[in-house]
């Protein structure tokens, strides 16, 4: 925790919402576990290690981030009251449960787990990949058609989301779609707009709202880089976009995350403060309950105050072709 706080002061960072690794995103380690009673031990053991130690050792610098027993929905209704009595607002789910062998989101199965995170207040975080379940084409095509596609998985979970009746039977529900960018939203809801205005005979009825009024009410799109989404941001809607830096991932803008975002900024004509705050950190503080300035002074929140604090990170980056020859020495 010590070195990645590091890392974040070298970025410029204040907060950061951290997925899980070893359990995977979601937690499918555990679910995987054969014995249920030693899965549940650990996951809870995990859950309080990473509130209680992990989240804890910095206060106003992490955004807890807790898992669920995937396998029992009452049991996972009963976790999510659990943490949040310990301050942690935010869970991981998977963006397609059926890749797990459970239900989906079209048959009510979850809506203990969506009524207790309603009631405490906690966003339901969807990472790609958290179905384990990644998009690709042939066998043999090369892994940067897969670092590619993941976009689709957003899509794809957005898409049960909105026809499912989950948005529409639970209002204060937020979700919040890590890593899949928000370029693709604007087409994304025309279509899902034309769809139900024209496709009459699929039943659905959303009264007198649209699916796109449902999107923006409850869905929060995350993105790295992208132009595309600052250019037509008015379409996504300012209030459903949120900035990440994705570290440490190799599609990480570390160790230049604010410069490159503010050069986001300045190429697709976004200048208007309110629009940078809210993209930049307010979508997120607002979105997550999330307050860092309780505890860190603004004015040792900048950029500029945290690289104070790590002048001696090495923030080097290596070229392709020296990634090249190191790769290939340790091959």
């Amino acid at each position: 925790i010590h070195e990645r706080i590091k890392d974040m002061d070298a970025n410029g960072l204040l907060g950061s919402l951290c997925f899980p690794s070893f359990p995977q995103f979601c937690g499918q380690l555990f679910a995987r576990t054969d014995d249920k009673d030693v899965a549940l031990a650990m996951l809870q053991a995990y859950n309080d290690w990473h509130i209680d130690q992990w989240c804890a050792s910095y206060p106003g610098r992490l955004l807890p981030l807790a898992i669920g027993p995937l396998w029992d929905v009452n049991l996972l209704a009963a976790e999510v009251r659990r943490v949040a009595a310990k301050g942690c607002r935010a869970i991981s789910f998977s963006e397609a449960p059926y890749h797990l062998g459970l239900p989906s989101f079209h048959g009510g199965h979850w809506d203990p787990f969506f009524e207790a995170c309603v009631e405490n207040e906690v966003v339901v975080s969807m990472h790609i990949g958290s179905g384990s379940n990644m998009p690709i084409t042939s066998k043999d095509a090369p892994v940067d058609v897969l670092i590619t596609l993941p976009t689709l998985l957003s899509i794809n979970a957005a898409s049960d989301l909105i026809w499912g009746p989950t948005l529409r039977q639970f209002d204060g529900l937020r979700v919040a779609l890590s890593e899949g960018g928000a370029g693709w939203v604007p087409s994304f809801l025309e279509r899902v707009d034309r769809s139900y205005t024209n496709q009459t005979w699929t039943g659905q009825d959303f009264g007198d709202k649209l699916p796109s009024d449902v999107f923006r009410e409850h869905i929060l799109t995350c993105f790295i880089v992208d132009d595309v989404a600052m250019r037509v941001r008015d379409l996504v809607g300012i209030d459903n976009i949120a900035w990440e830096c994705d570290y440490p991932h190799s599609d990480s803008t570390w160790p230049t995350s604010p410069e490159t975002l503010m050069a986001t900024f300045d190429r697709t004509g976004v200048t208007d403060r309110a629009e940078i705050d809210k993209i930049s950190h307010g979508n997120a503080l607002r979105w997550y309950g999330y307050d860092p300035f309780a505890v860190i002074p603004k004015d040792q929140a900048t950029v500029g105050a945290l690289k104070t604090l790590a002048p001696d990170v090495d923030t080097g980056v290596r070229t392709r072709a020296e990634f090249r020859e190191m790769y290939a020495a340790r091959n």
